[in-house]
């Protein structure tokens, strides 16, 4: 098939682990090629007519951000990360097939209309990858607690000397008799597990330090009161480049701290914040605000005022969180953070 130098070709990729489905339309929209190719860069390039630009599509998934970056670097193709969400919702057909699918993309990258996503580099995919897999094991320790809560509450115990978690409650935890063996032996279960998890824990925020002590963001983050390691790391891993955003009502959505319109006529209300966004991302930066309050004069006033409204203190800490984060996006720019 003989193709013309200056010819533009639009690719649709349906990703999957084993294989992909390749569309390949022209600028009229006419399919040039549909087929299914093994998941390889090579032979995705290959099943493309060579001698025209090439932009290509691929719906966001795990694994798609690295055969994006191997087309764009090894091919020189111009390629894009397609919400998946936005994607379903135009589709007009209800049945679903592969062949439709990559088509779809690629139509939608020919008309421009393709609702793309942010494609982090390799050295961020690297960075969440480390501080989701702290937030898990965080999560484990979490369901541990919770079932050791869960013994004692069936064996109705209340009060062991010493805050609780503590080595000294934990000592007298593991002194408790008069459980029954099983009992006894699944609790020490439980509080060898916990130990090896609060490990565990050390040893990834160790190796956080580790891994972002040259970054600017985080080092300009951690310079804001209330702001930690963690906190910092996790804000630079899912946000990113704070500049990606026009404005700072954009960030602030992005994180989910935006309140959602719900009018209708007449009716002009919020049904609180938006269930949109990282839940992670959203619950860190919560967690800051609530130290942030306490401890900042600019924002210990405006929760007072909101409370002095009559506010429930999970709105002011929300409404705060909203404020704060569009304040922030103004100090993260790339001329504050040359400072």
């Amino acid at each position: 098939m003989t193709i013309v130098n200056a010819m533009r070709l639009f690719v649709g990729l349906d990703y999957h682990q084993g294989f992909v489905q390749v569309c390949v339309l022209d600028d009229a929209g006419k399919v040039v090629r549909n087929t299914r190719v093994e998941n390889d860069w090579r032979k995705i390039v290959a099943a493309v007519p060579a001698g025209a630009t090439v932009q290509a599509a691929l719906e966001a998934c795990c694994g798609a951000a690295n055969l994006a970056d191997e087309l764009a670097e090894q091919a020189g193709w111009s390629v894009g990360l397609a919400h998946p969400g936005f994607v379903a919702r135009m589709k007009q057909n209800p049945d679903k097939t592969d062949y439709s699918d990559a088509r779809l993309l690629a139509d939608l990258l020919r008309v421009s209309y393709l609702p793309k996503v942010w494609l982090a580099p390799a050295a961020l995919r690297e960075l969440r990858r480390l501080v989701r897999y702290r937030q898990q094991r965080v999560n484990e320790r979490r369901a541990v607690k919770l079932r050791i809560r869960a013994l004692l509450r069936d064996h109705r115990l209340r009060d062991l000397e010493g805050n609780p978690w503590t080595k000294q409650w934990l000592a007298g935890l593991a002194a408790l008799g008069n459980l029954g063996a099983d009992t006894q032996w699944i609790l020490e279960q439980h509080l060898a597990y916990l130990s090896r998890l609060n490990d565990e824990i050390r040893a990834v925020e160790r190796r956080l330090e580790e891994r972002v002590a040259d970054d600017a963001v985080v080092r300009r983050l951690r310079q804001q009161k209330g702001i930690g390691l963690v906190t910092a790391a996790t804000m630079r891993a899912e946000i990113g480049r704070f500049d990606r955003f026009r404005t700072g009502k954009q960030l602030a959505r992005f994180c989910g701290l935006t309140p959602r319109n719900c009018s209708s006529g007449n009716k002009q209300a919020d049904a609180g914040i938006i269930q949109a966004g990282n839940p992670q991302l959203r619950a860190v930066i919560i967690e800051a605000v609530h130290r942030i309050i306490h401890c900042d004069q600019r924002w210990t006033k405006l929760a007072q005022q909101l409370q002095a409204r009559g506010k429930h203190i999970c709105v002011v800490v929300a409404a705060v969180a909203n404020r704060y984060v569009r304040w922030l996006h103004h100090q993260m720019q790339p001329e504050a953070l040359a400072l």
